[in-house]
């Protein structure tokens, strides 16, 4: 099992830039994938990007393609989400998220932290 703790969050005008992390502890940081999901106000919880094991392939949901961006130090046991030219409907709270490989992590069905708000103000 492993415990994850995301921090980072907090209010950013549009157009600004926001980099969240998640530490992980428990089992060995490097042997999980990782990625981050979101949930709106009122909304269900969205997929928003992973990466494997190794850093070596990531994945994006449309919505955020070319505006964020996920990578992970596996020394320090954390993954970080680096988000820019932020939106209004960036507004969220943020989960990260570990898991076997990165269809667990896409799929949802990993572990998850507690998230960490985003509020993006227009």
């Amino acid at each position: 099992q492993v415990q994850l703790v995301e921090s980072g969050g907090g209010l950013v005008q549009a157009g600004g830039s926001l980099r969240l992390s998640c530490a992980a502890s428990g089992r060995p940081f490097s042997i999980y994938a990782m990625g981050w999901f979101r949930q709106p106000p009122g909304k269900e919880r969205e997929f928003v990007a992973a990466i494997s094991w190794s850093g070596g392939i990531t994945q994006y949901a449309d919505s955020v393609k070319g505006r964020f961006t996920i990578s992970r130090d596996n020394g320090k046991n954390t993954v970080y989400l680096q988000g820019s030219s932020l939106k209004p409907e960036d507004t969220a709270l943020y989960y990260c998220t570990a898991g076997a490989r990165i269809s667990t992590v896409v799929d949802g069905t990993g572990y998850w932290g507690q998230g960490t708000q985003v509020t993006v103000s227009s």
